[in-house]
């Protein structure tokens, strides 16, 4: 049968559709995890995680403050509040304190660009259930109908966005203490009330109101992935959703899934791995050692100082992973100057070395003992050496690098090529000037044509 120029035409229009269409993704895990993760999280490699809520009122301990006093019951949380709060007093009367009557977006969005961070992470729902939005499914346990009375999501989401970040939801599976949940828990997971009237439309309500460019799951240990439909969710999400394109996920998704299945891997908080990984993966660190959400009595040995926040940054980086770092507002909406403190701090340095940072790879060798430990990033044939302490010498030897009569090495920050000679078999010895002051105590020198 003879072929027509029509016949011809449609086979190829169908063919570009197809493939205009794009994988599509089934609900298993196999299918799942083969998902590309967007390029652009990979690029921007530093993020603000931001744990506002409820348990901001009181900012005593944690934001498990709840669980600790009336889960656990810890001495010290159930003593706080003998002290402080009259007989009766419930969790749910702290809601209508949490005023944050001094939240503005503007400002607290201009501190996270100061920061240098390329995406910023919201608490949505922590695991005490009350929403940052009006969740119709909430009950009144939201910002819109109780507290502020403002969407925290939508307001901080717009100055966000109009400062060209990502804006990315933190989102708790399970809720401590609502009863649709224990009811499922205590059936052994085999109901799912719980997800089928609140978890899961909540979440697709959720990306189709505010498109969030990541999603930040948690609150995933009691139950399996089967229970909570994860890999439903994930298939519509990479299929179907508003942000299929752009989305990203972490691991959190159902027990045992963390490390093993989503899209990039948080494994457990804090994750610091030994050695390279295969995976991309993202370390969440607090600024407050002790506590994600703003503690009142919170102390500064117990924060991060500037050097450690850079070192860990640095670390990470060098290993291929993005660097989440969290800092809790007050309940009036407020970052803490303290807190600003450390994120302007790395903001400043960023500013000389961020080449070193943003859209870098892990190089083939990932650290070196040299007079001071220093650790590598690379694009192309462009090695950045960050020195994370002062080796107070002039002098510096470097035995990983293989140079080449093209091979230029300079500061970050200063134009002037520096001198270097090559080593016998690999490696070189660079000539230092004398490094400029940092409060971060750490230094990049880029080694432009390098093998």
């Amino acid at each position: 049968m003879e072929v027509t120029r029509i016949q011809i035409s449609l086979f190829l229009c169908l063919l570009s559709c197809a493939s205009s269409l794009g994988t599509r993704y089934t609900p298993d895990w196999a299918s799942l995890d083969s998902r590309p993760i967007p390029d652009w999280y990979d690029d921007v490699k530093f993020g603000i995680f931001v744990h506002w809520g409820v348990f901001s009122v009181p900012a005593f301990g944690s934001e498990w403050f709840w669980w600790y006093w009336k889960g656990s019951q810890s001495p010290s949380y159930v003593q706080f509040m003998i002290k402080n709060y009259p007989p009766g007093f419930s969790y749910t009367d702290f809601a209508p304190q949490f005023h944050a009557q001094f939240f503005d977006p503007e400002e607290m969005a201009d501190i996270f660009e100061a920061s240098g961070a390329k995406y910023v992470v919201l608490t949505n729902k922590h695991h005490e259930g009350f929403t940052n939005w009006g969740s119709p499914y909430s009950w009144n346990w939201n910002s819109v109908d109780n507290g502020p009375h403002r969407d925290l999501v939508a307001d901080l989401g717009a100055a966000i966005r109009k400062r060209s970040l990502h804006y990315g939801l933190y989102n708790s599976l399970y809720e401590w203490f609502n009863p649709i949940y224990l009811s499922d828990k205590q059936s052994g997971f085999k109901t799912r009330d719980y997800v089928e009237k609140k978890a899961m439309p909540e979440l697709y309500e959720l990306v189709n109101r505010y498109k969030p460019d990541l999603i930040w799951s948690d609150g995933d240990w009691e139950a399996p992935d089967t229970y909570w439909n994860s890999t439903g969710f994930l298939a519509w999400l990479y299929n179907d959703s508003p942000v299929k394109d752009v989305v990203v996920t972490n691991d959190r998704w159902g027990k045992g899934c963390y490390c093993k299945h989503g899209g990039y891997y948080n494994c457990a908080d804090k994750f610091t791995p030994g050695e390279l990984p295969n995976h991309k993966w993202e370390k969440c660190q607090a600024v407050d050692k002790i506590s994600w959400g703003y503690r009142r009595n919170m102390k500064l040995s117990e924060l991060m100082d500037l050097p450690s926040i850079i070192k860990d940054m640095v670390y990470v980086v060098a290993l291929g992973g993005n660097y989440l770092l969290n800092v809790g507002p007050t309940s009036d909406g407020i970052i803490a100057p303290v807190f600003e403190e450390r994120l302007r701090g790395v903001g400043a340095w960023l500013k000389v070395n961020g080449d070193a940072i943003y859209g870098t790879k892990p190089w083939r060798v990932q650290a070196e003992n040299a007079t001071v430990p220093v650790w590598y990033t690379s694009k192309s044939s462009t090695v950045y050496v960050i020195i994370t302490s002062n080796p107070m010498q002039n002098s510096f030897t470097l035995s990983a690098p293989k140079t080449s009569s093209n091979t230029v090495v300079t500061l970050l920050g200063s134009p002037e090529p520096l001198k270097w000679a090559p080593l016998k078999t690999s490696g070189l010895i660079v000539l230092l000037p004398d490094l400029p002051f940092t409060p971060a105590d750490a230094w990049t020198l880029k080694l432009d044509k390098v093998a």
